[in-house]
């Protein structure tokens, strides 16, 4: 058991100490306790070294002595004499200075009696509190190993130790005592000199004696549950990471994750002895098991991590290609200024590497001497400052086609160097510094929207920080409809029939009133396209909104259900002459989104009031196939050819009264409407006849465990800003899939399993005939085995359905449970885009509709 300096700092520390050393006891385990310095007694004793005065040493000494004796009176405790011969011992060192030993020799013996005395206050502590305790020297235990190219510096200040199972020290151990207690971050070299094991010494030392003991486990505690997807004090919603296998925690500890040291898992992999990080002050949390690799799970980004003050150098060489030796002699000049490169770039004339100041100890004169040097052999350019940003997880090149969206934030920043890792566990951007803390927890919310940060592996990930730690979920994260009392329900429902849709009418209204709550909104079309049943058609209607049609088909089966009072939108996209003729016949008001249909059918407009669909030259969305705003969109009319159709309008009498944007759609940002607004209202201020703005809809639905949710009342929010700028414009908006999407399941029965290769395949009785989504655009539904609903999920699944496609795969890498034939499994969210775009493909029969109102 590993305490870091805030967990051994105070009284209150020590008693949780003592209350987990006596569980662990209590287990039937003996104990190791590992500890680091008192917080700041390491800053202090480096600070010690530096003091070229024989009084200021003393001084100092005499200080860090004072902060023993005040823990020691606060423990009501007299003074040990393990810990008086160290404070004697670094009194002595004090006052000699390094003259007897040489400056590096003495600097390390100064520095491990912050552990040195800790520890000897804690056997103290621990045997006074009725926990009988035996001090042991780390020093005796673990020796250091010269590695070759070592200088003095790293042999005394930065040691290695190889550390294989003892089984004498282990029975020698068992002889003495139940609980040890010994220090972190020292050692003993072959001279017998006191050597540290530089950062991250304490965790490692840890590692050692787990290794050497062969532990049942090694838990490190501190102030934190474990490691997270991502750092929380960045990202609130990242999620504790509750099972890692030694190379990805290596990964996302190397890559920017402070919580543990790389170095102290490397002594563990052999002896395969697991690691545990606990939090001190929440021991009842589970934190993060890592273990030997886990195999049973999907491929998966687990974090993202960010270092910060990378500098990357560029060599470049018109004789390069091929040129043997060109490597070597400029890698040469990294080794002879004693600096380690981390990431790497090649091309034809150019190699481009990375400096990582936790590693190395840059600054401007060691760059500028590097630079001089390399200067000689090549061109060279220093880019700083810039930060990495790394995705980790296993089998990293099998998520690439998962990783569009997220790949695309990157097109739009300047991106000095991509690398991907030999071993396959990250990938790698180097970037400007300054854009990273607003970057990271975007692309942290673009990961699990893509899937690729498989939250919904519960046995993988745990709760986010913000649950953990900053007062629960947000209130909204309430449990689906479908697993309170409709789940019997919906059991009677699939026996008699599947497969079928079920509607869930409360919950329509419920997500309306929502909305309806925007202040900002002046009128909310439902984009009729998402969902047409008549019984949500009526609802909405109830509801107070207006609708947006994008056929005449639509315009018909609106008008059959809702009064005639009722207003209605037109917006289709390169629909024949007809499709027009037959709206303009109706109360519905037309949009426009192309000059084709003013320069052709001009006089078929004459008179009328129309919208103008523009498109503001960018997309948004979750996939390429929902973003409907940029050059490679079908929708809306290019910018540079608004005067021309102005001109057109004004040459038929078509009067522009309002203007449409819409990019895309599974959009989370509320920010994003805020910029359409404004863009629309300058555009509008420039026409002059325009009177309302619709900024469309696409508002996103988290449908992955731990997806942020659309924050309405900060849509709100932005929404009144631009307001309070444009108050004379009416806004509107024409949600659709947010309305209707958590509305709907859809019911199928299991069919078949076979087993092929490392997959399991389940199928059920419907498929991509009925949810096209994910075949369409990688749609994400959860699925859910409703017979087995309260059972553990142990099985991995690619759900199919029945239809003669590869792409009929509902669901990939589900975890479920065990799967029996006609069992009940509900795809969630699927009250949007399903029906609607179901069909008769094989002749399958379509999935019938119910609608629940309770």
């Amino acid at each position: 058991m590993k305490f870091g300096g805030t967990s051994v700092a105070t009284l209150p520390r020590w008693q949780n100490i003592r209350e987990l050393v006596a569980s662990r006891r209590a287990e039937g385990a003996r104990v190791l306790v590992v500890v680091s310095a008192l917080t700041g007694i390491t800053d202090a004793l480096k600070q010690l070294c530096g003091e070229g005065e024989q009084d200021k040493r003393k001084a100092a000494a005499g200080a860090i002595a004072q902060r023993h004796y005040d823990l020691l009176e606060h423990m009501q405790l007299a003074l040990p004499d393990t810990l008086g011969s160290r404070l004697s011992d670094l009194a002595g060192l004090a006052a000699n200075g390094p003259a007897p030993r040489g400056e590096l020799a003495w600097q390390a013996q100064v520095q491990a009696h912050g552990e040195l005395m800790s520890s000897a206050l804690g056997a103290a502590f621990l045997s006074h509190s009725g926990l009988p305790t035996q001090w042991l020297d780390a020093r005796e235990c673990l020796a250091a190993v010269a590695l070759p190219n070592q200088n003095e510096r790293t042999r005394l200040l930065s040691a290695m130790v190889e550390a294989k199972p003892d089984p004498a020290l282990n029975a020698r151990l068992a002889a003495l005592g139940e609980v040890f207690i010994t220090q972190g971050f020292i050692a003993r070299e072959q001279h017998g000199r006191t050597v540290l094991l530089g950062r991250g010494g304490s965790d490692t030392s840890a590692a050692y004696f787990g290794a050497l003991l062969k532990a049942q486990r090694v838990e490190i505690w501190t102030d934190v549950a474990g490691m997270f997807t991502a750092n929380p004090r960045q990202v609130p919603g990242a999620r504790l990471l509750q099972r890692l296998d030694y190379e990805e925690a290596q990964e996302i500890a190397s890559t920017g994750a402070k919580v543990l040291h790389p170095r102290c898992l490397s002594p563990l992999r052999d002896p395969r002895v697991p690691l545990l990080i606990k939090d001190t002050n929440r021991p009842e949390l589970d934190g993060t098991v890592i273990g030997p690799e886990v195999r049973a799970h999907a491929p998966s980004v687990k974090a993202i991590s960010a270092r910060k003050g990378i500098t990357l150098v560029s060599m470049e060489s018109v004789g390069m290609w091929q040129q043997v030796g060109f490597l070597a002699d400029v890698f040469a000049q990294f080794k002879q200024h004693g600096l380690s490169v981390d990431l790497i770039g090649s091309a034809e004339t150019n190699v481009t590497v990375s400096l990582d100041p936790t590693e190395n100890l840059l600054d401007s004169d060691a760059i500028a001497a590097l630079a001089s040097d390399l200067a000689k052999v090549c061109r060279v350019k220093v880019i700083a400052p810039c930060a990495a940003i790394t995705l980790v997880g296993r089998g990293m090149r099998s998520l690439l086609h998962t990783l569009s969206g997220v790949l695309a934030e990157f097109g739009q920043l300047r991106v000095h160097l991509i690398t991907q890792s030999s071993n396959n566990l990250n990938l790698t951007f180097v970037v400007d510094e300054e854009v990273v803390d607003k970057l990271l927890p975007h692309l942290h919310d673009l990961l699990i929207a893509a899937g690729a940060l498989r939250t919904d592996e519960s046995a993988l990930f745990g709760p986010s920080w913000q649950a953990l730690y900053g007062g629960g979920e947000a209130p909204d994260a309430a449990p689906a409809w479908w697993r309170g009392p409709q789940r019997q329900r919906l059991l009677e429902l699939a026996a008699e029939a599947t497969p079928r849709y079920v509607y869930h009418l409360p919950t329509v209204r419920q997500q309306a009133r929502e909305l309806k709550s925007l202040a900002a909104v002046d009128r909310l079309h439902y984009a009729v396209k998402a969902n047409t049943h008549p019984a949500i058609l009526a609802t909405l209607a109830a509801e107070g909104f207006a609708f947006e049609c994008v056929s005449p088909g639509e315009l018909e089966a609106v008008a059959a259900i809702v009064p005639e009072s009722v207003p209605l939108l037109f917006t289709p996209n390169f629909a024949p002459r007809r499709d027009y003729v037959s709206a303009l016949a109706t109360r519905a008001t037309v949009t426009l989104d192309a000059m084709y249909p003013l320069e052709r059918w001009g006089e078929l407009f004459r008179g009328h009031e129309i919208v103008l669909r523009v498109d503001l030259g960018r997309g948004l969305g979750h996939h390429e196939k929902v973003r409907t705003g940029g050059s490679g969109s079908k929708f809306g009319l290019p910018l540079d050819q608004l005067s021309t159709f102005l001109q057109l309008a004004d040459a038929h009498g078509v009067t522009v009264r309002g203007l449409h944007a819409h990019l895309g759609s599974g959009v989370l940002d509320a920010a994003h409407w805020g910029e359409v607004y404004a863009q629309l209202s300058s555009l509008a201020e420039r026409i002059g006849s325009v009177a309302f703005l619709n900024i469309g809809g696409g508002l996103g639905v988290p449908s992955h465990p731990g997806e942020v949710r659309l924050d309405v009342a900060e849509l709100d929010r932005v929404l009144r800003e631009v307001k309070a700028a444009y108050p004379h414009y009416q806004l509107w908006m024409e949600p659709g899939r947010y309305l209707v999407a958590d509305a709907g399941v859809l019911l199928a029965r299991a069919t078949q399993q076979k087993g092929k290769g490392a997959f399991r395949y389940l199928g059920i009785d419907t498929g991509m005939n009925s949810l096209i989504r994910p075949a369409l655009y990688d749609a994400w539904h959860e699925i859910i085995n409703l017979s087995r609903l309260d059972e553990p999920a142990t099985a991995l699944y690619q759900v199919v359905g029945p239809i003669c496609e590869s792409g009929d795969v509902l669901g990939t890498d589900r975890r479920l449970p065990e799967a029996q034939e006609d069992d009940v499994i509900l795809i969630a969210q699927a009250g949007a885009y399903g029906k609607v775009m179901s069909s008769h493909y094989n002749l399958r029969d379509e999935a019938d509709e119910v609608v629940i109102d309770a």
